[in-house]
């Protein structure tokens, strides 16, 4: 088994929560497998939701992709990454009924997000065609983060051929679905070298993770990324890549 490896970043991201106010809107705090999914399928030149028609259950890159394992290991300090409301118009014709056809959008932006990427490799043409793409950067479209206002940036791109699978597992170094793991609180008092051990950190949030047929609405899962001790709890498959204990979504 080979998984491919790529960092994704940018200056700015916008990853769109459905459930937004008449005021501001707003985005999940990192990227999510749905997001990673369009990344992907825009540099294979697969169809996204606007090409979608009456007759598919899901856009183009979904029913290609959904069944890709992917781990998400954030590299902002503690996975929670800064974010700050920006404030522009849209002048466009359609774009308000208002005297002027001018809307004041107000948008929740990421502010240098940064992620390493893994995906597993099957012996299959898809991986066989994205492994290629990346490696020469044969991009069809351009990468965005969220929304063609947030150019994506992909570096550092390379396959790893050493990987391990894991059972006995005290910490994950990415991403994971919070259910599937439960954290190990340790109350105990130790010598002077705990005063140097690192300080611990937990970031928590409902982010996308399948589509709904009917509607293609997102369907949620809890997601965890944090460097305290860990149990798992299921069947889960975790690995060994990098030196990282890396669960795959």
């Amino acid at each position: 088994m080979k998984a491919l490896k790529f960092n994704l970043s940018g200056k700015t991201a916008f990853f769109k929560k459905p459930d937004v106010n008449s005021y501001v809107y707003f985005t999940y705090g990192n990227i999510h497998k749905i997001s990673l999914m369009g990344i992907i399928g825009s540099c294979l030149g697969l169809d996204g939701y606007n090409q979608q028609t009456k007759e598919d259950d899901y856009p183009k890159f979904y029913e290609k992709l959904n069944s890709l394992k992917i781990a998400i290991v954030p590299k902002n300090e503690g996975g929670y990454i800064n974010k700050k409301v920006q404030v522009f118009n849209n002048s466009v014709g359609y774009a308000s009924k208002e005297e002027g056809g001018n809307l004041i959008v107000k948008e929740q932006w990421l502010e240098n997000p940064s992620w390493d990427i893994y995906v597993l490799l099957e012996n299959n043409e898809l991986s066989k065609n994205m492994k290629e793409r990346f490696l020469k950067r044969k991009f069809t479209y351009i990468p965005y983060l969220g929304k063609n206002d947030h150019v994506a940036t992909i570096n550092d791109i390379k396959i790893i051929e050493n990987i391990i699978e894991i059972n006995d597992i005290e910490q994950i170094d990415s991403m994971f679905i919070k259910d599937e793991f439960e954290f190990v609180k340790d109350f105990g008092f130790g010598d002077f070298e705990d005063l140097e051990k690192e300080v611990e950190f937990k970031y928590q949030e409902k982010l996308p993770y399948k589509l709904e047929q009917t509607t293609n609405q997102y369907i949620l899962e809890t997601f965890a990324y944090t460097n305290m001790k860990i149990n798992k709890l299921s069947e889960s498959k975790v690995y060994s890549i990098d030196n990282l204990n890396l669960f795959f979504i």
